[in-house]
């Protein structure tokens, strides 16, 4: 019987951090509280996917002051993940946690206190960094990555998202300043949340915004047909008639 080889381990298998490709999302093991809409059997849709301007936008918050790894931020970032989001804001994920291939439901608060139901699929995770892909329907098509490193021996968070509206509707509301305002506070907010989480509170959140390609995709106008802000306000009456009839 011949030996083991030694001297060669095998090397890591990289494949898995990432998610095995999907036509559509399925959605596990939400609560019944969850607003479970336009996510299952929505299809995972790229910066290629979708209508508006192209942007890439990288949040930073560097965590001054204390000694803690890059990895050890993420442990924590993708145990606690929900924690850190602005209140009102819900993420509804699955009981196995951040982990390549599971989907989670989003109810985001909107202005005038209004919910929108969407979600996200994990494509990507390791010790270092960890990344979503949008549902049709979304507010945007793209990709969003979390990660951890060292910058002058200062560990540093990222938010790095490469995103298009995903319809006109969308790309009015980011034509018009709201729309990226709304998004930047809601990133700027986590980012506090997490630093103050490892006892950081005198840092803030810097942006840098890129606009990749500034035109827009007509042919994807028809993403329209998914829109999340709208089926979500449209079934929202059913949703709470369910809620009190629940409670009888």
């Amino acid at each position: 019987m011949n030996e083991p080889n030694q001297t060669n381990p095998p090397k890591q298998n990289r494949d898995a951090n990432w998610a095995t490709p999907v036509d559509k999302m399925n959605v596990h093991d939400i609560p019944n509280q969850a607003i479970n809409l336009n996510v299952q059997g929505r299809k995972p849709m790229s910066p290629l996917q979708g209508f508006g301007q192209l942007w890439q936008k990288t949040y930073r918050i560097r965590l001054e002051g204390v000694t803690i790894t890059p990895q050890e931020v993420v442990k924590e970032w993708k145990a606690h993940f929900p924690e850190f989001w602005p209140k009102g804001n819900d993420f509804y994920g699955p009981l196995q946690g951040v982990k390549p291939g599971e989907v989670a439901v989003l109810n985001l608060a909107m202005p005038g206190g209004a919910k929108l139901s969407t979600g996200i699929r994990v494509i990507y995770a390791d010790d270092e960094s960890f990344s979503f892909m949008t549902p049709q329907g979304h507010m945007f098509a793209g990709m969003i990555t979390f990660s951890a490193f060292k910058d002058a021996d200062v560990t540093t968070i990222q938010i790095q998202a490469l995103i298009r509206a995903s319809d006109p509707i969308y790309e009015t509301t980011f034509r018009l300043g709201f729309g990226h305002k709304q998004e930047d506070i809601f990133w700027f907010n986590t980012l506090r949340n997490l630093a103050a989480y490892f006892n950081v509170l005198d840092q803030q959140p810097v942006l840098q915004m890129v606009c990749v390609d500034k035109k827009v995709q007509w042919s994807e106008a028809g993403n329209v047909w998914h829109n999340a802000a709208i089926r979500t306000a449209v079934y929202m009456p059913v949703h709470i008639t369910k809620r009190i009839f629940s409670k009888g």
